[in-house]
C-alpha cells in the first residue's frame, strides 16, 4: 500500500536531532518521501492520514528480551537472578514442548506494538517458533542463539543461522549468542569460536550482569567476565553483552577494540536487585549503548517508555549528577543504536529507502501539554497511551488502540493462558 501521512512533526532521529514539520510518505515496505508538506504531488496514495501534528519518529528498538517467557509473567517473582534462574525458571522451561514458544512470542509482540517497539532482538530456544510468530503478525524480529550445556547446542545455531537469515521476508533473521559464561562451559564456547569464524558472525551474551558472576569469573579464570569472553576469540567478529553492569577499565578498552555494543536493562535489573549499569562510562568511552527489556518474567512489562526513563534517571543517581544521560543520547539508545546493534541498518532512521517502521505518538494527551521541548518529554513523561500507531514493514499493525492482525488478541491471550495452566499442573504433579 502506499500511504501519505501529512501534518506531522517528524523526528527522523538523523543527526542533529530536530523535529520538521510536514509529511510523509510510504510505498510498500519503504519510505519514499520525507520533508515539508507539498503543495502537489504525483502519486495516488491508498491512505491519507492527518497525524494532526503528532510525532512520527522511528519505532524503538527493543536489543535485549526473551518473549516467549510470557508464562513466567509474575511467576517467581521478589528473588535474586541466581535463584530465581535456576528454582523458579529452568524447571518450567524444561516443560515447554511442541509450539509452546510461537503462541508464548505471540503475547509479547502485542505488547511491543503498544509500546511502540518495532522491532526486538530475542534470545530464546527454538528460535524458529518465534520467527514464524513473528512473521505470522508482520512484527520485526532478530532471533538469538542461546546456547548452554543444558539445552541447544552450536550445530542447532549454526542451522537456524543459515536458514533463518535464508529466509526471503526481511522482518526476520539470526545472530548467534550463547546465555552466559556461567551457563556454557569452555568446551561449547570454543566450539562457538569455531563456527563464529566460518560465518564471520559477531557473538552476543549476557554479561556481567551480577555480582556473583563478576567474582565467580576472577575465582575461576582470573578474569571479568568480559575480559573471560574475549580471552576465548569469542568478540573477533564483533557482537555486544546484555546487561554490563560489573566492569571495569580494561572491560571498556575490550569492547573498543572490537567494537561492541552494550544493552542495558534497567527495569529487570533494579527488580532483581542485579545492580546499575555505569552507563554514563560507556558514553564517555564511546561505546554504543541500546536499551532492552528483558524478559517478562524478570521485569514483567514490556514497556520501553518505562526503560528510556530508567536509563537516564538511574544514571543521574548514580553519577549524583542530573546533567548526566541526556533525554537525547536515550532517544538514540532507544532507536539508532538498536537497530545497529541488530544489524537493522535499513530500519534505523526515517529517510527515503528505509523501511516504513514507524510510530505515531500522540501529543494531544495531558502529559504532553503543553508543548516545550518534545523530543526530551518523549523519554521523561511519554508513556505507551501516547503510541498511537505502529506501523512495520509499511503496514499498520496497532492504531489508536486496536490491532490489525490476523487474530484476535483475545485468541492469543487464550492459547497462552492454556499452556501456562498446562506447565504449572506439570510442575504441581510432578
Amino acid at each position: 500500500m502506499k500511504f501519505r501521512f501529512i501534518n506531522a512533526r517528524i523526528l527522523t532521529m538523523e543527526d542533529p536531532l530536530s523535529i520538521i514539520e510536514g509529511e510523509l510518505h510510504v510505498d510498500g515496505e519503504i519510505i519514499t518521501y520525507v520533508g515539508a508538506a507539498l503543495e502537489k504531488v504525483d502519486t495516488r496514495f491508498d491512505q491519507i492520514i492527518d497525524c494532526n501534528g503528532n510525532v512520527l519518529m522511528p519505532g524503538f528498538k527493543n536489543a535485549h528480551t526473551h518473549s516467549p517467557m510470557t508464562f513466567l509473567r509474575s511467576y517467581a517473582d521478589d528473588l535474586p537472578l541466581q535463584e530465581w534462574l535456576f528454582d523458579k525458571v529452568f524447571p518450567l522451561e524444561a516443560k515447554l514442548s511442541g509450539d509452546d514458544e510461537y503462541h508464548l512470542a505471540k503475547v509479547a509482540i502485542l505488547e511491543y506494538l503498544t509500546s511502540g517497539v518495532t522491532a526486538a532482538f530475542d534470545m530464546y530456544y527454538n528460535p524458529h517458533l518465534t520467527a514464524k510468530a513473528a512473521l505470522d503478525l508482520g512484527f520485526r524480529m532478530v532471533c538469538l542463539g542461546t546456547v548452554t550445556k543444558y539445552r541447544e547446542s552450536v550445530a542447532e545455531m549454526v542451522e537456524a543461522y543459515k536458514s533463518i537469515n535464508g529466509h526471503p521476508s526481511s522482518l526476520i533473521s539470526y545472530q548467534l549468542g550463547f546465555h552466559a559464561i556461567y551457563t556454557a562451559n569452555e568446551e561449547i564456547l570454543k566450539e562457538l569460536k569455531v563456527a563464529s569464524d566460518e560465518l564471520n558472525a559477531p557473538i552476543f551474551t549476557h554479561l556481567a550482569e551480577t555480582q556473583s558472576e563478576f567474582d565467580t569469573s576472577m575465582k575461576e579464570h582470573g578474569l571479568t567476565p568480559t575480559a573471560y569472553v574475549d580471552s576465548l576469540g569469542l568478540w573477533d567478529h564483533g557482537g555486544g553483552g546484555f546487561h554490563g553492569i560489573y566492569v571495569t577499565e580494561d572491560d571498556f578498552s575490550i569492547m573498543k577494540k572490537h567494537r561492541l555494543a552494550m544493552v542495558t536493562n534497567p527495569s529487570s535489573n533494579t527488580k532483581l536487585a542485579s545492580g546499575i549499569a555505569p552507563i554514563n562510562a560507556y558514553l564517555e568511552h564511546n561505546i554504543p549503548v541500546a536499551i532492552g527489556t528483558d524478559g517478562p518474567a524478570s521485569n514483567n512489562a514490556l514497556d520501553f517508555f518505562r526503560e528510556m526513563w530508567l536509563t537516564s534517571s538511574l544514571a543521574k543517581l548514580q553519577t549524583s549528577d542530573a546533567a548526566k544521560v541526556d533525554a537525547l543520547d536515550v532517544l538514540k539508545m532507544a532507536t539508532v543504536n538498536g537497530a545497529h546493534m541488530m544489524r537493522l541498518n535499513n530500519a534505523d532512521v526515517l529517510a527515503p529507502n528505509k523501511y516504513a517502521d514507524i510510530i505515531m505518538l500522540d501529543l494531544a494527551q495531558p502529559n504532553m501539554q503543553p508543548l516545550n521541548n518534545i523530543m526530551k518529554n518523549i523519554v521523561y513523561a511519554g508513556n505507551k497511551t501516547n503510541v498511537k500507531m505502529t506501523m512495520i514493514n509499511g503496514k499498520i499493525l496497532y492504531y489508536n488502540n486496536v490491532f490489525y492482525l490476523d487474530e484476535t488478541p483475545e485468541e492469543i491471550y487464550a492459547n497462552a493462558q492454556a499452556i501456562t495452566e498446562r506447565i504449572k499442573a506439570e510442575i504441581t504433579n510432578g
